[in-house]
């Protein structure tokens, strides 16, 4: 097996209220708006080096996901112990732990407006000066899987009486 190495560059940088890491909620749009009145408002301002084209047609869409760098990532661990359930170490891969063999994240948001080269967000995670690799839109028919297993995370909601995915079920697709 070959092992290539990858060399990615920011298309821009989040500018949200969290500074640090105990101060970004896990998982924004599942504990959203349950201390501070709603979801956090956030931006991803582009690169100057790339065109405003590249965001052509994005202010359609409601959601978005944004592939970022865990830039503040110290390094990984094969284990780690989630912040749901019993403390039990899992493997990383596992999880969303921040620390992982790479530091790439995955987030969904909501974009409330394009304005210029600036998307406007709610529901973040991301840490202020949090740097984003890619922006695809969420598109509900190919992104929403609502009765997928959830591994470990099923059985710790089924101990505790509650449901892995909040809110009500999407009816199935026509084929």
């Amino acid at each position: 097996m070959s092992d290539p190495t990858f060399t990615y560059r920011s298309i821009g940088l989040v500018r949200s209220p969290y500074r640090s890491r105990i101060d970004a909620p896990h998982q924004a749009p599942v504990v959203a708006g349950t201390e501070t009145g709603g979801p956090a408002e956030a931006s991803l301002e582009l690169d100057p080096l790339l065109p405003e084209e590249v965001l052509r047609d994005l202010a359609g869409f409601e959601r978005i996901w944004l592939v970022f760098a865990f830039h503040r990532s110290e390094g990984w661990a094969p284990l780690v112990q989630p912040p749901r359930g019993p403390r039990v170490k899992r493997g990383v891969l596992a999880t969303r732990s921040p620390h992982r063999p790479n530091a790439i994240g995955l987030s969904c948001v909501e974009l409330v407006a394009v304005e210029g080269r600036t998307l406007r967000l709610r529901g973040v995670d991301l840490l202020d000066g949090t740097p984003v690799l890619d922006v695809k839109p969420y598109v509900p028919y190919a992104d929403a899987f609502p009765e997928a297993r959830a591994g470990w995370i099923d059985d710790v909601d089924a101990a505790s009486g509650r449901h892995s995915a909040p809110g009500p079920k999407r009816p199935r697709r026509r084929t």
